[in-house]
């Protein structure tokens, strides 16, 4: 396969992952690390033996990059999206896609101009208890997927907000646990039922006076294939208990994954303490799988090193989609639709009434 030349754009926490995912991962070449912080690009650079540079066309000129992994705070991923396709690489952006679905947008128009792969990471995705649960809605195992419910039950501390200066802020985080936090759940489940067509929400902060950003949100979501779905998110409830994300059925049948269990994960800060498992497979005949897939993935999670692993696989399939011209598993379309419940759920807790999508 041919190999892809990739470059960071960010050196903060996540950007240390994302350098062992591409470093592990077959078909591609960690090369450069581009931003405007020479002091700790320069230390990011010399800890993997690589090129520092100002900016992504200083590393297509001269370390001659094919794609990047942009790792910055999320209000800059449009500009630095779009910076990197006008430098004709392709983009793998951290989650969330962007502050709004506008921006998204932009984002997706660019890609498609400059005729480059633009995908989301949604790392998840590829843990062996999600691909279970799509294989089983893919074979109509739940018959028509009918209902969704995601529970995230997490904790922030007031060290992780003062961690950089841009968190729990309204103007250079653009919210809390919604577009920090809940993400990758959200994505799972737009993912295992479609597209949105509207949504009620709410937002609160319920015990963190330190942030001006909410700690907490509720909404009811319908998609465009009728499905209903549930959301119970918060970042109050020490030191965190689990995020799930359950999907039932019109066959009756129900399937569902803990994505985290105890205190929640931080990049760079903290380890993934538990397995992602399925804690619920309630499908005709199989019901005495679950507790073999719980020990299958437990066993795979202590072989691995789950903190970097799924990156790899994603970083993977990047590569696939740029040596096969075919699109990712995850799309800057899914991107958006993550970032369109976020958008949503705010605008429908500030206007005190549902909100509607075409």
């Amino acid at each position: 396969m041919e190999t892809v030349r990739f470059a960071l754009i960010g050196y903060g926490k996540v950007a240390h992952l994302h350098a062992k995912a591409i470093q592990e991962a077959n078909g591609a070449q960690l090369v450069a690390v581009c931003g405007r912080n020479k002091t700790r690009r320069d230390e990011f650079a010399n800890k993997y033996n690589i090129s520092s540079r100002d900016t992504i066309q200083e590393a297509v000129t001269y370390d001659h990059v094919d794609a990047v992994v942009i790792s910055t705070p999320h209000p800059q991923h449009k500009e630095n999206t779009i910076e990197a396709f006008d430098a004709g690489v392709h983009v793998l952006v951290e989650k969330p896609m962007a502050m709004n679905t506008s921006e998204c947008t932009d984002m997706i128009v660019a890609a498609e101009k400059a005729q480059k792969v633009l995908s989301v990471v949604s790392q998840r995705r590829w843990t062996p208890s999600a691909m279970r649960m799509r294989e089983a809605i893919d074979s109509g195992k739940l018959g028509t997927v009918a209902l969704g419910q995601v529970t995230i039950l997490g904790w922030r501390d007031e060290a992780y907000y003062n961690s950089d200066p841009w968190r729990g802020k309204w103007d250079t985080e653009g919210g809390g646990i919604l577009i920090n936090q809940a993400p990758h759940q959200l994505d799972l489940l737009h993912w295992f039922l479609g597209p949105v067509e509207r949504i009620y929400g709410e937002f609160e902060n319920i015990n963190h006076p330190y942030i001006e950003v909410e700690d907490s949100a509720v909404a009811v979501i319908r998609f465009k294939n009728g499905a209903l779905a549930s959301l119970l998110l918060s970042n109050s409830q020490k030191p965190g208990i689990y995020a799930k994300v359950h999907i039932h059925g019109t066959s009756g049948a129900s399937v569902g994954v803990q994505t985290d269990g105890g205190a929640m994960f931080v990049a760079g800060v903290s380890k993934t303490t538990d397995p992602p498992v399925n804690d619920i497979w309630n499908i005709e005949g199989e019901e005495e799988l679950l507790s073999h897939f719980r020990d299958q993935d437990t066993a795979f999670f202590n072989s691995i090193d789950a903190d970097s692993y799924f990156f790899t696989r994603q970083i993977e399939d990047v590569v696939r989609a740029i040596v096969t011209n075919c699109p990712p598993l995850v799309t800057g379309e899914d991107g958006r639709e993550t970032v369109k419940i976020i958008e949503g759920i705010y605008k429908s807790g500030r206007e005190i009434n549902p909100v509607s999508f075409s």
